[in-house]
């Protein structure tokens, strides 16, 4: 282990860190709003804790290894959540306990959208902004947006990259360098931020919440300006843009870069992972849209369609926005959405969840095992898009399955131990572990009323299904730590 390099990482990344707070520091200072000294006092910490843990190895040229960037990736999510946490115990008037920051700060960062703060129509503009862009930042993944700037200062970040990012194909790259693979990953969406932005202002919203709201939307976030979420507008036009925006960012993003660069809409289509996103989303639309028009709404098919759509695009790829209290649907509704979550989005996405692509193959693999009984003898190969599956990855997304529902219920008898219901304690897992937010019983509006040690352990839920599980979990097997 290397600790000088991970510590050298470590520093620069805070001290970037740091300068994400300028904007909501500068949005302060416009409005008077009266936190621009928390931002700046929480501007001046992060920076120097980072210049603190640089400056010691600033001249130290090692390379890192892939266990190097493991640790770095979960010391950073650990500490950037802990630091993030300043500024709301710096603002007079939130009066929150340390959980609650910290909670919110992680809630941000991993994009789950769960909440421990109410009135959001009357916090003030710049912590409003910072909340959002909390989540943007963690959409892409800030350490790949570290991938991309690193170099720069003389550090390498393959090692980075794949500790980070999603997905069980995680030697993928779009170009041939790292970092110019970072950067076009960042363009993309940069790109999509900007266009949905710019649809929500045409739409009617205020530039504020336009771009407050284009930054949880294409993060897969669900974080929002207004306590009644997307619902604040009541607007059928916005919510259109809404499910476009949250269906496109949950699609992976490589495909996005393959058709941009080649000015072909055919990789989406030719992709077995997309269909299979595509097919989920849809016939969980028409499900939550039917079961509303023949039960709630009784015949009223527009709205029906209207709310079922939306929820089960939110839902579904875990962003968690909503118009509506979904939870108190009839029947099998609302379980059925939070099931979707399982399911996710795409891997290479911003959205959360087990993956689709981990669930195709999971389909297959079942499927295959059916045919062995009938035909024992045969040689059963798994394919997708035409290419042969080597059977370790199937073996580890076998793995990484058994091991989500292991940690599932461990971290639900956890909650449960702290005194939550069954409902409550299996939603608030589902909904932090696949970074969706929303969840039911106790926690249908927002987290704040759960005791502190239930809002840690649901702190260390979303930063296992931002990381995926493993890569913050090999870092306890003592076969990590021997040389």
């Amino acid at each position: 282990m290397r600790i000088q390099v991970i510590q050298k990482i470590l520093g620069l990344l805070l001290s970037i860190f740091s300068l994400a707070l300028l904007p909501p520091l500068t949005i302060a200072h416009w409005t008077g709003d009266g936190t621009r000294s928390a931002f700046a006092i929480a501007i001046a910490v992060i920076f120097i804790a980072g210049a603190v843990l640089w400056f010691p190895v600033r001249k130290v040229n090692r390379d890192m290894k892939l266990r190097d960037g493991f640790v770095v990736v979960v010391l950073f999510w650990v500490v950037l959540g802990t630091s993030g946490a300043i500024p709301f115990l710096l603002v007079e008037g939130l009066n929150i306990s340390l959980a609650d920051a910290i909670f919110e700060s992680l809630s941000g960062l991993t994009t789950t959208g769960a909440t421990v703060i109410t009135g959001l129509d009357h916090l003030p503009p710049s912590i409003l902004f910072y909340r959002q862009l909390l989540q943007w930042l963690g959409g892409m993944g800030i350490i790949v947006l570290a991938v991309a700037i690193l170099p720069i200062l003389g550090v390498g970040g393959m090692q980075l990259y794949r500790a980070e990012t999603p997905g069980p194909m995680k030697d993928a790259k779009l170009t041939p360098r790292i970092t110019e693979t970072a950067k076009a990953l960042w363009y993309i969406y940069l790109g999509l931020t900007v266009a949905c932005g710019l649809a929500y202002f045409l739409a009617g919203m205020d530039l504020f919440d336009a771009i407050s709201h284009s930054f949880s939307t294409v993060a897969i976030g669900g974080f929002s300006t207004h306590d009644l979420s997307l619902g604040y507008f009541d607007d059928a036009v916005i919510e259109t843009i809404a499910v476009a925006f949250m269906f496109l960012a949950g699609i992976n993003f490589s495909l996005h870069f393959v058709a941009w660069r080649y000015r072909n809409f055919k990789p989406y289509w030719f992709d077995s992972e997309f269909k299979m996103y595509a097919l989920v989303t849809l016939v969980v639309c028409l499900t939550c849209s039917i079961g509303l028009a023949l039960t709630l709404y009784e015949g009223d098919w527009v709205r029906s369609l209207r709310l079922g759509v939306f929820h089960a695009v939110s839902i579904g790829t875990t962003t968690g926005f909503t118009t509506t209290e979904f939870q108190s649907w009839p029947g099998f509704l609302p379980l059925l959405l939070l099931f979707a979550s399982f399911v996710g989005a795409c891997a290479g996405s911003t959205g959360g969840g087990m993956k689709v692509v981990r669930i195709l193959l999971l389909y297959k693999q079942g499927r295959r095992e059916i045919h062995r009984l009938i035909h024992p003898n045969a040689i059963i190969r798994i394919k997708m898009g035409g290419r042969l599956v080597n059977d370790r990855v199937v073996d580890a997304v076998w793995g990484f399955f058994a091991t989500y529902v292991a940690v599932f219920a461990v971290l639900m008898l956890s909650v449960m131990a702290t005194g939550l219901d069954q409902v409550t304690a299996f939603s608030a897992v589902a909904a932090c572990l696949n970074n969706l937010g929303p969840g039911f019983g106790d926690v249908t509006a927002q987290y704040g009323s759960i005791p502190d040690i239930t809002k840690y352990i649901l702190g260390f839920a979303m930063i296992l299904g931002r990381l995926e599980i493993f890569t913050l979990l090999v870092l306890l097997t003592p076969a990590f730590w021997q040389s």
